[in-house]
């Protein structure tokens, strides 16, 4: 494995891992309970912090495409999540998600940055790093 890669390994373990311990922050220490679909867009993060964590311990970039995978269900699900907290026309309409209302807005930084907004970028980066871990792997053929 070529330098480029192992750094794109570590690039998606650190993003997974800080977007994992940032989830736990916001639920164990400020104490905000996570609704439906924050749970779903967890469950996707945590496992690539392991998957990217043996990965790099093994220098095996062939994990690109199961991250990828992982980042466009867990990205989709955090664009939806996002937008029924800001679009009026997805708010009317979401569903009900439990105990915690998917629609609440624990917190809302500079106006738009919220907790699925944070989850997208971390998805979306992790995603990108995979397309060109996979693009990497082709031209070392």
């Amino acid at each position: 494995m070529n330098k480029r890669s192992e750094n794109g390994l570590v690039f998606i373990f650190t993003i997974s891992l800080i977007a994992t311990f940032g989830s736990l922050y916001f639920s164990e220490i400020r104490g905000y309970e996570p609704c439906t679909l924050c749970w779903y867009q967890r469950i996707l993060m945590y496992p690539v912090v392991l998957i990217s964590g043996i990965a790099l311990f093994q220098k095996n970039a062939r994990i690109a495409l199961t991250t990828a995978i992982f980042s466009v269900i867990g990205g989709s699900i955090s664009l939806y999540h996002y937008g029924i907290q800001k679009l009026s026309f997805l708010q009317e309409n979401a569903p009900a998600c439990g105990a915690v209302p998917c629609t609440g807005q624990y917190v809302n930084y500079l106006g738009f940055i919220t907790i699925p907004f944070m989850a997208l970028i971390a998805f979306v980066l992790i995603f990108i790093t995979s397309l060109f871990l996979m693009k990497w792997q082709k031209e070392s053929r």
